[in-house]
């Protein structure tokens, strides 16, 4: 059995926010004793303080997290910046915890570090691994690659890369009493426990596909032999497509990001463009290999919750007749955007597949990590990779 309680912490003193959050999910745990504490905070708090603040309520309890573009409880999204937490609580289940550091310096090996650091304490088999990695300063892919060359290619891997509140300068990872950044913190779940993973994004695509004849990493040079920035002057003109070059591709890729086609999902997986040089090369939140097939994507908020609630009824089903008894969501930053005010429509369709009542926790990331069209139990066709603009959704029971 596993027992939840999740509690959040506001105001201007980080160090108060985070007792406040600690003793609201304490109170709701119970008497159970906590086992892990999850903790997402918001970065218009002084990181450090805000541990010190939870430390001084849980403990030694093991302790994972990030900061955040935007946090997200049992009553939906938080409309202030704030600190929630999760904590779980189990006698039949483990958890163990690691840090991947230098991430600038190789992401993949930063990948395979969190993974070692992990594995190495237990010789239980895990069940799932957990990452928060930052992504600012390297290829979110490489860093999911590195953890897989570890955990095993079809590892049912998921997890959300750390945010800024949209700044997009600096984010941070936690763990124990450490606040580090350019690192991937990772949490590994074994014991008796199931767990199922829903994934979806939801946006359609649009026009013809081109064919990626010139890219290096995550920089998009050429699309049919033509220069990258031709997908957006197709769909809104040479006007249109100049002024992205004069402005950041970030805003439009809100609702118009790229997707290509990978085998294994009935989804494109997203790719979002994040500026354009004067070449009309395109630099993309993660990589996008040359052959690869792409296409303009179009995003609507009713097709974004239509599939939070699917994605949220498959983490369900695949608990096999079990209630979940915690959730965790990892949603990209985009989606918050693209919902605006309306944010909340999105989370109350996923708990009317998970339930209203149970203890759920999530934030707003800058990219996320799960398999590919939310295949877990079939492990031949579970194939982890890192995400844009989708939710993933980890149920535990």
């Amino acid at each position: 059995m596993i027992t939840a309680g999740v509690g959040v912490g506001y105001g201007d003193d980080a160090h108060q926010a985070g007792v406040d959050a600690c003793l609201q999910a304490k109170t709701e745990l119970g008497d159970a004793k906590p086992h892990l504490a999850i903790v997402l905070a918001s970065v218009e708090y002084d990181q450090e303080a805000v541990l010190a603040g939870v430390r001084s309520i849980s403990g030694d309890t093991l302790l994972v997290g990030s900061s955040t573009a935007g946090e997200i409880t049992t009553n939906g999204p938080v409309d202030r910046h704030s600190v929630v937490i999760m904590l779980l609580s189990s006698e039949h289940v483990s958890f163990w915890a690691g840090v991947g550091e230098g991430i600038s310096e190789s992401a993949t090996e930063a990948g395979r570090k969190v993974a070692i650091a992990v594995t190495e304490q237990t010789d239980e088999a895990l069940k799932t691994f957990i990452m928060f990695p930052d992504v600012l300063v390297g290829n979110g892919a490489d860093i999911v690659r590195g953890a897989l060359e570890e955990l095993g290619p079809h590892f049912p891997l998921v997890g959300g890369a750390s945010g800024d509140d949209f700044r997009f300068e600096k984010t941070y990872q936690y763990l124990n009493d450490k606040v580090y950044s350019g690192t991937v913190v990772g949490v590994g779940i074994s014991g008796d426990c199931t767990f199922g993973i829903g994934v979806k994004h939801g946006w359609i695509p649009i026009g013809m596909p081109k064919k990626v004849t010139k890219a290096e990493g995550s920089v998009l040079h050429e699309l049919d032999e033509k220069p990258a920035i031709s997908v957006y002057e197709d769909y809104f003109g040479e006007e249109g497509a100049k002024e992205l070059k004069e402005k950041t591709l970030a805003q439009l890729a809100i609702t118009y990001p790229l997707g290509m086609k990978v085998e294994g999902s009935d989804e494109m997986l997203i790719r979002d463009p994040i500026t354009v040089d004067e070449h009309g090369s395109i630099t993309c939140a993660a990589e996008i290999p040359e052959g690869s097939e792409i296409q303009l994507m179009v995003g609507s908020r009713e097709e974004a919750v239509k599939v939070a609630e699917i994605a949220a009824q498959s983490a369900v089903e695949q608990l096999e007749g079990v209630k979940p008894s915690a959730v965790i969501i990892f949603n990209c930053i985009a989606r918050n955007k693209l919902f605006g005010e309306r944010s909340g429509d999105e989370i109350e369709a996923i708990q009317r597949a998970v339930g209203a009542e149970t203890p759920l926790i999530g934030f707003y990331t800058y990219g996320e990590q799960a398999p590919l069209g939310g295949e877990v139990r079939n492990i031949e066709k579970c194939n982890p990779a890192f995400h844009n603009e989708t939710v993933v959704i980890l149920t535990l029971a």
